[in-house]
């Protein structure tokens, strides 16, 4: 990760959880779609940074980190939630057409 920027570690762990815990679908999708491993059978979120979200895919049985930038630099913690929310409606777009 770079700039952490706002994110402190309890902030990051906070989001780690809730992704993981309630959104672990929408974790897969983005990164089939979005972080380009179309192959994914897993993935969960590793961390984040003002710039870009970062997972864990599972992809040909092998574990590789993804990185997947922002489409901008978030400044404060409810940016997340809407990044993430626009991530996954692109992600969708992305695989269903």
């Amino acid at each position: 990760m770079t700039d952490a920027g706002p994110f402190t570690d309890d902030v990051v762990r906070q989001i780690m959880r809730h992704m993981n815990d309630d959104h672990a679908a929408d974790c897969l999708t983005i990164c089939r779609a979005l972080g380009g491993r179309p192959g994914a059978t897993a993935a969960r979120m590793t961390g984040l940074d003002a710039e870009a979200i970062e997972f864990a895919v599972t992809d040909g049985g092998v574990e590789q980190h993804v990185r997947i930038p922002f489409s901008e630099r978030l400044t404060e913690r409810v940016q997340v939630r809407h990044e993430v929310v626009r991530m996954t409606e692109e992600a969708r777009a992305a695989l269903s057409g």
